[in-house]
């Protein structure tokens, strides 16, 4: 039955692909696989969302606990997503190594969880903070390619996407974190799973701050020249 459920969540995502290469043919490979990947990040946030919040329990009080049926069917969904992401950037070369290594972290977390049938309540926990800022990402990438990133809409997209990755995925992140290597019902495997996947929490958001400040740097610069412009303007106005 898992088998079954990850392989039809690999073969859903796949036609979902295919229809967005028919629809977006003239766009290209990258858009369609974007496309599925912003489509994931709704439905799988969403999914753990209620899983987490509404059908319980909570991670923060349950880690290491057995899967519920829902929480194992929310694994075996994005179980299967990661599957497809991971073989198309293989393929088409796209992401680096960190990126490839939290999609072969991520996989390997995922699998444990369903085999084990423990751990299944701290790993929706983690899918669900580290997907909730994932079609912000998207959105920042088409915004690019449309050519409205070097806008008000594009900043708005990076700030929102700084504070949550800031306050849910290491902030919220690192009290999972701690409940779960402190657990006596977490597996071993699992808390040194969730070492390396709080590691690459941490080398992501040093990569966010590096981005942030340049930005904020190159914001101030672009402020001072408009600055100094208008002062100039003002002088030549008066000379006249």
């Amino acid at each position: 039955m898992l088998v079954l459920q990850v392989f039809c969540s690999l073969i859903g995502w796949f036609c979902l692909y295919l229809l967005f290469c028919y629809t977006f043919a003239q766009r290209g490979a990258e858009w369609s696989c974007r496309l599925v990947t912003l489509s994931h990040g709704v439905i799988i946030v969403l999914l753990t969302g209620y899983v987490l919040f509404i059908d319980g329990p909570l991670p923060f009080t349950h880690a290491g606990t057995e899967n519920t049926e829902l929480q194992s069917v929310s694994l075996a969904v994005c179980l299967g997503y990661f599957f497809f992401d991971m073989c198309w950037c293989v393929c088409f070369h796209t992401e680096g190594p960190l990126m490839l290594a939290h999609h072969a972290g991520s996989i390997v977390g995922i699998l444990l969880a369903l085999l084990m049938g423990v751990s299944g309540c701290e790993t929706c926990g983690a899918i669900f903070g580290s997907e909730i800022t994932n079609p912000l990402l998207q959105t920042r990438w088409f915004l690019r390619q449309l050519g409205l990133y070097d806008s008000l809409l594009g900043d708005a997209v990076d700030l929102l996407f700084i504070v949550l990755f800031a306050t849910v995925r290491v902030g919220v992140g690192t009290v999972l974190f701690y409940c779960e290597v402190t657990s006596p019902r977490t597996t071993l495997i699992m808390k040194l799973g969730g070492v390396a996947m709080y590691a690459l929490a941490w080398v992501f958001m040093v990569d966010i701050a590096r981005f942030c400040c340049k930005k904020s740097r190159a914001k101030y610069k672009k402020w001072q020249e408009n600055n100094k412009l208008k002062q100039a303007q003002k002088v030549n106005g008066k000379s006249e």
